[in-house]
């Protein structure tokens, strides 16, 4: 079996998922993915994926909540307010696919990318390395980034 990405689903800090499809996914960019191994407390043993940064440009046909996401509020705002209102993004899975069968939409195999955090207050629920924005023509960009911020990346957008 080949695997193909399917879609990425970030989780945010208070447990609300968003499963983005591939083709709602511009400019994307993961920055130096690395591997560690380990366990809090009395958890089980796993594999951990933490990244330098990323980059994201989500299409406006993304701006939906999918039934299987856990949703606590993206209902009523929509996914892109949500994610521009709250910058709690926490971890991201890249969701597989079987890539030999065509007709396959079950997810094979997943990895959980994090995110770089720092706590913004006491809360520590908002991150400040993640910075967001809607464009004019309702696309949503996402940076999280030690260094840089959207404006940054995607100066030539606002």
């Amino acid at each position: 079996m080949k695997k193909e990405v399917k879609a990425l689903k970030m989780t945010f800090k208070n447990g609300e998922t968003w499963t983005i499809d591939k083709e709602f996914i511009g400019d994307l960019w993961i920055k130096h993915i690395s591997k560690s191994f380990g366990r809090i407390g009395n958890s089980e043993l796993q594999e951990i994926f933490p990244c330098e940064s990323l980059k994201i440009e989500i299409f406006p046909e993304a701006d939906e909540v999918n039934s299987s996401d856990i949703n606590l509020g993206g209902l009523e705002m929509g996914m892109f307010d949500r994610a521009v209102k709250y910058p709690d993004i926490e971890k991201m899975d890249i969701l597989y696919r079987d890539s030999e069968n065509s007709d396959s939409v079950e997810i094979m195999a997943q990895e959980t990318v994090y995110f770089p955090y720092e706590a913004i207050d006491s809360d520590r629920i908002d991150n400040a390395y993640q910075s967001s924005f809607v464009s004019q023509d309702n696309v949503l960009y996402i940076v999280i980034d030690k260094e840089k911020t959207v404006k940054d990346i995607y100066k030539d957008k606002f």
